[in-house]
């Protein structure tokens, strides 16, 4: 069974000022989407699944719906605040998504096989989408999961901090613990973040980070739901608290009911975290354009 791949682009963009899914940084006016896109067809994605919020959906269905509907089978759902557990109570002031591990709740019933899991707004790299391809295909146990990795210090941006899953990884290459540190930011060693005990953490960049560059298998809907409902029972009321796809998959990796494979990609990250990103990753584009690694045009 051919392996689908879940983007991720209800985001809101906050810290970028705009709707970054959909700002264009190739020559014929390509989104980072596009060329993750393109990786993954010729890696051997069989299907594309859209988590959208339905202000975009017009763009969403001509950028990408349309253009693709001869490449590849496409669809879309919405993440909206008010897809949740029966009987649980939230404040009805909630505006703020609730996160990574819902908006992949909400497409249980589009997806059947195994899949991987993207952030519409970051590059990954050609390597890293045949990794994933490969081990969806290869792998059979129903509870064990991948991250493909990345060293910390591909993963940093120059213009602010930025939110990474700090990965431990056991010596057979399982996933130990994923703690999601926020706001670390590139030093001229390494990085540093704030501590949740008021020190300075400090990283020498080669960390194993995760990406949210994910591959699961269906069996991860059914732990998702658990701990959905239990985050909504606990902070239903917050306004912005929101549960992320590490933070749910790290209960279960210490409970031994899911195992996590850590698969190395050495390609360097590049993302639109900040609008001062962009001439980075337009430049980035142009290179690769250059050495072959892309078209001049995804879409003829």
């Amino acid at each position: 069974m051919r392996p689908t791949l879940l983007v991720l682009a209800a985001g809101m963009g906050s810290r970028y000022g705009g709707n970054k899914q959909l700002d264009e940084v190739g020559p014929s006016g390509e989104t980072i989407i596009d060329y993750s896109i393109y990786d993954a067809i010729r890696a051997g994605f069989n299907k594309i699944v859209f988590v959208i919020r339905r202000d975009i959906e017009d763009q969403v269905k001509e950028r990408f719906v349309e253009r693709l509907k001869n490449r590849i089978e496409v669809d879309y759902v919405f993440q909206e605040i008010t897809n949740l557990p029966e009987g649980v109570k939230v404040s009805a002031d909630r505006q703020k998504p609730w996160g990574t591990s819902h908006a992949i709740l909400v497409t249980e019933k589009k997806i059947r096989e195994p899949f991987g899991v993207i952030n519409a707004d970051d590059y990954y790299g050609v390597e890293s989408f045949k990794i994933l391809h490969d081990f969806l295909v290869k792998d059979k146990d129903p509870n064990c999961y991948t991250i493909v990795g990345y060293k910390l210090g591909n993963t940093l941006s120059d213009h602010g901090h930025v939110n990474r899953g700090v990965c431990s990884v056991e010596s057979n290459g399982l996933l130990q613990n994923i703690v999601e540190v926020r706001q670390i930011e590139k030093t001229y060693n390494g990085a540093r973040a704030p501590g949740s005990d008021g020190k300075e953490q400090h990283f020498t960049g080669n960390e194993v980070v995760s990406m949210n560059l994910w591959g699961f298998k269906p069996s991860c809907y059914s732990f998702l739901r658990k701990e959905f409902r239990n985050f909504i029972n606990k902070y239903g009321m917050d306004l912005k608290s929101e549960l992320d796809i590490p933070t749910s998959i790290d209960n279960f990796v210490k409970s031994g009911e899911i195992t996590i494979k850590i698969l190395m990609s050495n390609e360097r990250w590049f993302g639109v975290t900040y609008r001062e990103d962009k001439p980075f990753v337009v430049e980035n584009i142009k290179k690769m354009i250059r050495n072959g690694t892309y078209p001049a045009r995804i879409y003829q």
